[in-house]
């Protein structure tokens, strides 16, 4: 079973220099391991990271999601927005944990 943990680009950051990602209140846990139920637990907190959004400067406002497994703070992937302020529509870039030193390049 896996966590989805709505964040945010300066949180992940934060995580990731700390050495692990906490859930917090606002994990979403996926009622099953099917396709259908797994993306709308992703989606979900999409929306709750959207929420944190707000008030961040150019180049930051960006959703957020990242994938743990439950029981743990393992890294399984990220979710997040190619571009800052995406449409809520859009589809969210995934990223493998190997690939998180790309997607804050430049974040301090």
């Amino acid at each position: 079973m896996r966590l989805y943990q709505p964040s945010t680009l300066t949180e992940l950051a934060a995580a990731r220099a700390a050495g692990s990602v906490r859930p917090d209140g606002d994990a979403v846990v996926s009622e099953s391991e099917s396709e259908e139920e797994e993306y709308a637990a992703l989606m979900t907190a999409a929306d709750l990271s959207a929420a944190r959004l707000a008030g961040l400067p150019d180049g930051l406002r960006r959703r957020v999601v990242v994938v743990l497994e439950a029981g743990g703070t393992q890294i399984v992937a990220v979710h997040a927005d190619p571009v800052d302020d995406a449409d809520p529509d859009d589809d969210l870039a995934w990223y493998a944990s190997q690939e998180l030193d790309s997607l804050l390049s430049g974040i301090v």
